[in-house]
This record gives C-alpha cells, structure tokens and sequence, in this order.
C-alpha cells in the first residue's frame, strides 16, 4: 500500500475512529485501526457492539490494506506537522513520513479483523447542531451504572416529524422535542441506543446534516464522511411521558443565568451529601446550603412564583445540571409540594425541554 493525504484530514479520521476502540478488548486485533486503500483511504474500527468509519480522500499510488495499532497511530498523527503524510507498507511494518518525521509501525494481522456491519437503511435526518444540543440536554439524567442497563441508554422516539429523547437514572428524568426529517411520511420509530455512544456521535457530527439509520438492531448515524453503527439495548423502558405531564399546583419562573450562578456558589459550603434549599415566596427566592463541616451561605434573587410559598429541597448537581440544560432565558420550574418531584421547563407554552427531578427530605 502507498498512500499519501493531508495531516488534518487524516488526524481527524483516525481520531473519530480511535474514540470507540476498547480498552478492554476480546481479541488484540480490536485494538486496531483498518486502513483500506482503494479509490481513496477508509479507516475503521470495531468492538462487536460500535462501529466506525471515516472515508476520506486520499492520492492512492497502490492500493492495500494494513492494520495498525490504533491508538498509537492516533498520537502519532496528531503529533505529525502540518505537511502531507505519506503512509507506505513494506512487509510487516507502515511507514508514515511527514516532513522530517518518520515513524515505523509493526502491522498486524488484517485478515483476523472481524467484518463491519453493514450500515442499516436511512430512516431520517437532522440538523447536527440541533442533534448535539438534544443529545447534550438529555444525557445528564442517564445512569453511569451497567448493572441496569436500560437506565444507561437515551431513548429515541420518532412519530412523523416529531422526534423526542429521553433518559432516567431512576432520580431524574430529562426529555427533549424537536423536528427532524423522515424519509417516510408519518412513520413512527423507537430506539435504546446506549448513551456513551450518542454523547460521542453528537460531539463529532455537530456541522452539517445527521443521517439516522435504524434496522436489524443496530442503529447508525453519518455525516460528511464519517458513519458510526452500535448495537441497540432492549427496547424496555419507563412509561417517561405520564411522569412529565402530572399537575402542579405551583410555578416559580427564574432567569436562568444568574439561577445558575446563585446555585454553583451557595452550594460550594454544602457537603458531600447536602442539599440545596430553595424558599420560594412572592417576588424572590431564597437559595441556602450548609456544610457541617463547612459553613453555611445563603442568597436571594428575584423570582416570579405563581401559587403559595414552598420551601424544597434538591441534590445541588442535579439541579444544576437541568438548569443547564434550559436554552431559554427564563426557566419554569413546575412544583406541588415539598416531598414530591420537581419539572424545569423552557419558558413558554409548549416546551421542548423537560426535566423532572426528585426532590429531599427536609430535616
């Protein structure tokens, strides 16, 4: 194999790919990065549950294919200056020369690296930036722990042109409408694609336009060259729409910005496991933390409050983090008592973000 293509180009081919290699593989060659050279060069990798591919154009003088070892090839690239790099295979070793700089690497063996899957048929497309944002908002309240392994998927609903996420840790839940684009008209879709994977996606494929595919229990995105497959979860999931459209007896209306901020510096004196306290009463709100170790701090800020006054309880994380999610100036947040959840919404009369989030105990 001889191939010659452009620093950045190929830098950010191989570090699309090198983000799902396993750090735990089943087989060594999983390790690797698949370059194919053909009429341009294809990079790969893949784990048996993710896939990825970056096609990219490259000046082929003999095509070939070689497998290297993944992650140092990717350090390596993303060291190399700014200058064409030249990739030549010469019995077990790959030769990438780049201006003064030339490395060898031992190849290994291509013929034991198991087939790709193939990618499954184009259901629809979105904006990536839009994509990303929703992926971003939602992901927060999906849980980090295995043993359940639906709590760690995003599930995706599609009905027409309607598409909504959604995820759960069993403490919180984060959900987001948006419009997308069906290839067919009124179809209806759902999907558990695990989370780590969708945060990835969302960060790469944020310019452009995101094509979805879904079929044979895998799902696929691609972009501009760059394609991604991973092995959906058990379609089993929480009934999350009837917890986000309960009653409230009360809406306290904040900006979200300085909420924010309030939050982040009262909360530096709370403890490990304190919470923060919100007083809501007519006209302001009153945030509160104490450490027993620490200290205590207190701040006001106007607020809106539609209904009586209400003194709760949250985790300062998770707070923060469905505020956070909040694209609009202004958030609502939807309560009803001091035991039970609270919804943080975009402002408006139909949001596209909710987030519901449990509330503690006050002592």
């Amino acid at each position: 194999m001889k191939v010659q293509v452009n620093r950045d180009v190929l830098a950010e081919a191989v570090g699309w790919c090198a983000r799902i290699l396993p750090t735990r593989p089943a087989l060594p060659v999983l390790t690797g990065l698949l370059l194919d050279a053909a009429g341009d060069l294809r990079i790969s990798a893949f784990d048996y549950d993710v896939s990825a591919r970056a096609d990219v154009d490259a000046a082929v003088a003999e095509p070939g294919q070689v497998l290297l070892p993944g992650r140092v090839l990717a350090e390596i690239v993303r060291s190399l200056p700014g200058e064409v790099v030249d990739i030549t295979t010469s019995g077990s070793e790959a030769v990438l020369t780049c201006g003064s700089a030339e490395f060898g690497l031992l190849t290994m063996p291509a013929d034991d690296f198991p087939t790709l899957p193939p990618m499954p048929a184009k259901v629809g497309a979105v904006g990536g930036a839009l994509f990303a944002s929703a992926v971003a908002q939602v992901a927060v309240a999906a849980s980090r722990d295995n043993t359940l392994p639906m709590l760690t998927a995003i599930r995706v609903d599609a009905d027409g042109v309607n598409m909504t996420m959604a995820a759960t840790d069993r403490y919180r839940i984060a959900a987001r409408d948006f419009l997308w684009h069906p290839e067919t008209e009124g179809a209806s879709h759902g999907a558990m694609i695990p989370a780590k994977v969708l945060v990835d996606v969302a960060k790469s494929l944020r310019v452009g336009e995101v094509s979805v595919c879904l079929g044979g229990n895998v799902a696929g995105f691609e972009s501009a060259g760059k394609s991604t497959t991973v092995r959906l979860l058990d379609e089993q999931f929480i009934d999350y729409r009837s917890r986000l459209d309960g009653d409230w007896g009360i809406t306290a209306t904040v900006s979200v910005q300085p909420f924010l901020e309030a939050i982040r510096r009262v909360a530096l004196v709370a403890g490990a496991h304190s919470a923060v306290r919100l007083s809501f009463s007519q006209g302001q709100v009153l945030i509160q933390a104490a450490g027993d170790e620490i200290g205590r701090g207190a701040e006001a800020m106007q607020a809106e409050l539609d209904g009586d006054d209400i003194l709760i309880a949250f985790q300062p994380h998770f707070l923060l983090e469905g505020l956070a999610g909040v694209e609009t100036e202004q958030a609502v947040i939807h309560l009803d008592s001091p035991t039970r959840p609270a919804l943080i919404t975009d402002a408006g009369d139909d949001p596209a973000f909710r987030y519901l989030v449990m509330s503690l105990r006050i002592n």
